[in-house]
C-alpha cells in the first residue's frame, strides 16, 4: 500500500473526502516530526513507539574506491518499536 491507497483507506473507513484524509495524514506525520526533532517519542499504543536515535561518527570506506578510508559524520535516524497489539495481529495471520 502506498500513500495514495492509505488516503483511500482512511477516507472510506472514516466516512470524509479524500482531500479531508489527506490533510488528517498530512498532519500526523507532521507532528510525528516535529516530535522527533524536539528529542521527544511518540507512542500510539498497540502500533508502535517513533524515536530518534543518534547514529555516531565513524570510519568508513568509499565504495566507489576501496583503499581510501573516509569520515562518516553523527547523523540522527528515526526508529519504530512495534507495539504489542501490532505484533499478535502479525503472528495470527
Amino acid at each position: 500500500m502506498n500513500k495514495a491507497g492509505l488516503i483511500e483507506g482512511i477516507a472510506s473507513k472514516a466516512g470524509v473526502t479524500k482531500k479531508q484524509a489527506y490533510s488528517m495524514l498530512e498532519i500526523l506525520v507532521k507532528i510525528i516530526i516535529n516530535e522527533l526533532k524536539s528529542g521527544n517519542k511518540v507512542t500510539i499504543t498497540g502500533f508502535g513507539t517513533f524515536t530518534a536515535k543518534k547514529r555516531h561518527a565513524r570510519g568508513g570506506v568509499n565504495p566507489q574506491k576501496p583503499l581510501e578510508r573516509i569520515r562518516i559524520p553523527e547523523v540522527t535516524v528515526a526508529k519504530f518499536k512495534t507495539g504489542l497489539a501490532l505484533k499478535n495481529a502479525l503472528k495470527n495471520k
